[in-house]
C-alpha cells in the first residue's frame, strides 16, 4: 500500500470518525448523468479527430470534473451543439489551452 499524503490521511481520519456522509445527487445531476449515458449508447458511426494537446488536457480535466469518460463528454457536447442546447458555463479548472499573446520584437 502506498504512503498516504496529508490530504489522504485527513480524509481517512474523517471517514474513520464517521464525519463523512453520503449525499444523493440532485434531480438535475441525475438528468445530466442520464443524458450522458444515453449519448454513450447511441453510437452509430466512429469519428477520428485531431485535437491540440492543451485542448485534450482541458477536455479530460473537465470530464473528470463531470465524472464521465472524456469521449462521452465530447459526444455529449457535440450532441448539445447540433441540437441547439449547448449552454456554456465556466469551469473551476485552470485552462491549459489559453495562450497569452507573444510580444513581437522590432523588425
Amino acid at each position: 500500500m502506498k504512503k498516504l499524503d496529508a490530504f489522504e490521511k485527513e480524509l481517512l481520519d474523517a471517514y474513520e470518525k464517521g464525519e463523512l456522509k453520503s449525499t444523493s445527487p440532485s434531480k438535475a445531476k441525475l438528468a445530466k448523468f442520464k443524458a450522458a449515458a444515453t449519448a454513450t449508447f447511441i453510437k452509430e458511426k466512429r469519428v477520428n479527430i485531431r485535437l491540440s494537446t492543451p485542448d485534450l488536457m482541458d477536455i479530460q480535466a473537465r470530464a473528470l470534473e463531470e465524472g464521465m469518460p472524456y469521449q462521452t463528454l465530447i459526444a455529449s457536447v457535440l450532441h448539445k451543439f447540433v441540437s441547439g442546447r449547448l449552454v456554456e458555463s465556466p469551469s473551476s479548472l485552470t485552462r491549459h489551452s489559453i495562450r497569452t499573446p507573444q510580444k513581437r520584437g522590432a523588425d
